[in-house]
């Protein structure tokens, strides 16, 4: 299964990302928001089990090059907010578009799927790529209390994916946010898994909250999300 680190034009300077193909050389078009470790291996392993479900993964590199190990927590908080937010949207913008444009993608829209500050990631970027995306997978992150998100150019089914115990992003907020949106017209659905914790679905278990069988269910049905790509 080829993969590999590409780089792309943004406004100005080159971005990077991670892309992996399918076996059968094209598919629908998947972007891959990091967490705030960065574009780690387990993230990239995200991008390989995608393309060996069929799909054309790219996960940009949003803190270009940097990044932190599981024990430095100071640290990836410290990268997650120094991300200027505008950089961020122009580097996922623009891994839409060169994904799109790319020869092994095989769709005329992408799907998003993110996790943590990538969840959060993934709601933005909803707001901002409009009819690009047709499909959206936020796990365990969303943009909390941030009223200056314009959700007017949503396009994209959303189905959430949300840790019963989450002190970062507790459900009850999560689900108020999933509600805004449906009250303003969007298909917006949020699962809450009971007995889970923040980074239920990391196999590396940073957080100490690996669920298997949590991560079984919500990987399905991500699968099937995607599946609707068009």
């Amino acid at each position: 299964m080829p993969a590999e680190m590409i780089e792309f034009p943004v406004n100005g300077h080159n971005a990077r990302g991670y892309l992996a193909t399918p076996a059968s050389g094209s598919g629908p078009g998947v972007i891959v928001l990091q967490e705030w470790w960065g574009l780690v291996p387990q993230i990239k392993a995200v991008c390989d089990r995608l393309a060996e479900q069929g799909f054309t993964a790219l996960a940009p590199d949003l803190y270009h090059g940097e990044m932190a190990e599981h024990t430095e927590m100071d640290k990836a908080g410290e990268l997650m907010t120094n991300l200027p937010p505008d950089r961020a949207a122009k580097d996922m913008l623009g891994a839409i578009d060169v994904l799109l444009a790319h020869d092994a993608c095989s769709s005329a829209t992408v799907g998003v799927t993110g996790f943590c500050m990538g969840g959060l990631l993934t709601l933005r970027l909803c707001a901002l790529g409009g009819s690009k995306i047709s499909v959206a997978a936020p796990f365990y992150g969303a943009p909390l209390g941030d009223d200056s998100i314009d959700w007017s150019g949503v396009e994209a089914k959303i189905e959430g994916h949300f840790a019963e115990s989450d002190d970062f992003f507790p459900p009850e907020a999560c689900e108020a946010l999933a509600q805004q949106l449906r009250d303003a017209g969007k298909d917006c659905v949020f699962h809450v898994y009971p007995g889970t914790g923040h980074g239920f679905t990391n196999e590396e278990n940073p957080m100490g909250a690996w669920n298997e069988e949590a991560t079984e269910v919500a990987w399905g049905r991500t699968l099937t999300l995607l599946g609707a790509i068009d």
